[in-house]
Formats: C-alpha cells, structure tokens, sequence
C-alpha cells in the first residue's frame, strides 16, 4: 500500500513539473524587453504610455533604460527584442548593418544648453549651439558632460566638432551618468550642461540651472523605434516588438505622446506620419 502510494506521489509530481516546464516558454513570450533611453524613463514617460499598452495588448514590457549607445548594442548582441532611441546616425548605422529593421520616427523634442543663472561664459548672447559651447570652452567655465554615449552626448560632441572646439578643456567633466544624474552634478558645481528638454522639465524643480541657450536645427532631437532583425535573431519575441511598434504610432499611442505633460508643459512632440 505504502509503495502504490509512493508511486502516485511520484507521478502527480511528473505531471506538476511537466506543466510548469511547458508553459514556461507561453509566458516567456508574454515579455517584451525594450532596451531605452534614460529620458524615456526619467521623464515619465514610459509610465504613462506602458500600462496602457500592457493592458491592450497582453503583453508586459520590461525597460532597461540607458544611453543610446548601449542601448543599441543590447540590440546587436540579440539581448532586447526592441530599441527606443535619438541618435539618427547611429539609428541608421545600427539598420544599414542588418541589425535593425522598421525604423519608425514616433517623436521629438529637442536639446537645451543649461546653465548657471548668471551666465558667466555669456552663452544666452550666442546666435548659434556651437557659438555657445565655444564660449563656454574660452570662459574656462565648467562644463559637465554625460560621457556615456548616449544620444545626448553623441549630439554633444557633434556640436564641439562643429564648432571647431576639442572638449579637453579645464573645465570640461566627464562623469559617464545617465542624465539625471548628470543634472544633479551639474547644479551642485554650477556649470553647464547639454540636456533634453523633457528630462529638464523634469527635474527643474530640483535644479537651480537657467536655459542659456535652445532652437537651432542642430539641437533638434528625434526618437525611433527599431525592431531587432529576425533574420538574425529569430528566438526573440518578434511579434510583441511590433505590437510595441505598432501601438506607439497608432492613434491612441501618438494622442498620449502629445498630451503627456510635466509641470505643466508638453515635453514631447508626436512625429509618425504615413
């Protein structure tokens, strides 16, 4: 009596861990690992679209926010399903070399030179970006920069190459943070920084920083949404990608886009058209 026992013990067992290891990869599929830039998260953002998104569609996404530039080598290396970025060339670079495929402008907003209210390299009387961080270059003031390759600071350096400007002055601090943090540093020393604006708004009532210069083509700021390659990947949740993609550029992801508000202001613009 004891051995049948024993021997139904066994087999209800069998069939309990046969269930748990069978729908293991069901609910695997069911996670969407998007690999992000940290102003999606640090503004809010993804809060307020990803629960809606979740709820539609069944889906839970799981964020890994970081700068631009890791974010899209988690994509090449096939450890996140979709990417959601704002450094076009390297948006390109990551596409043409088979990485990437759907790219979707979804929105934008743009870059801000930040610094301290009293101005003292003079940046407000700039006409141009790289005017303004040639200034800030010449004043000796202190300048602190990302350092993570993210996409604000690959636009960064763009903008010293542009204005003819290598950033290795004394003043010049490259703290290799996400760009709260990076706020934070730069109002405890009082320097300058380049942000997007969102993240600013953001944080603005923590900060004692003024906008000493915005506008201009060259701090225009647009973000995608790129789908890893299933040519490359094909273990990877495909299908919830592009029901992320999907959803970020139809009717009701692109109306929360706009209306998605900080203190008031609308940090990002609603961009995707047909």
């Amino acid at each position: 009596m004891l051995q049948i026992q024993n021997s139904i013990k066994s087999f209800v067992g069998l069939v309990v861990a046969a269930c748990v290891f069978t729908t293991l990869p069901a609910q695997s599929t069911e996670v969407i690992k998007l690999a992000t830039t940290t102003s999606t998260e640090n503004t809010g953002l993804l809060k307020e679209l990803l629960p809606k998104f979740e709820a539609a569609s069944g889906y839970k996404v799981q964020v890994i926010a970081t700068g631009t530039g890791k974010a899209l080598k988690l994509g090449e290396q096939g450890d996140v399903d979709v990417v959601m970025t704002h450094a076009p060339a390297a948006e390109a670079k990551f596409v043409a070399d088979g990485f990437g495929v759907e790219p979707r402008g979804i929105m934008e907003n743009d870059f801000v030179l930040l610094g301290p209210k009293n101005d003292p390299a003079k940046a407000r009387d700039s006409k141009t970006a790289e005017e303004a961080l040639a200034k800030i270059a010449k004043s000796g003031a202190a300048f602190i920069s990302r350092g993570d390759n993210s996409g604000t600071h690959i636009k960064e350096l763009e903008i010293w190459k542009a204005a003819g400007v290598t950033p290795d002055f004394k003043g010049y601090t490259s703290v290799g943070q996400g760009m709260g943090k990076t706020l934070l540093m730069t109002n405890e020393l009082q320097g300058y920084t380049l942000s997007d604006r969102g993240t600013f708004v953001a944080y603005k009532t923590k900060l004692d920083l003024s906008v000493d210069f915005e506008g201009g083509k060259s701090l225009a700021n647009p973000y995608q949404v790129i789908q890893i390659n299933p040519a490359k990947y094909p273990d990877l949740n495909h299908k919830g990608a592009k029901a992320f993609s999907d959803w970020l550029i139809s009717k009701e992801g692109q109306q929360m886009i706009n209306s998605f508000k900080v203190e008031g202001e609308q940090l990002f613009k609603a961009t995707y058209s047909e």
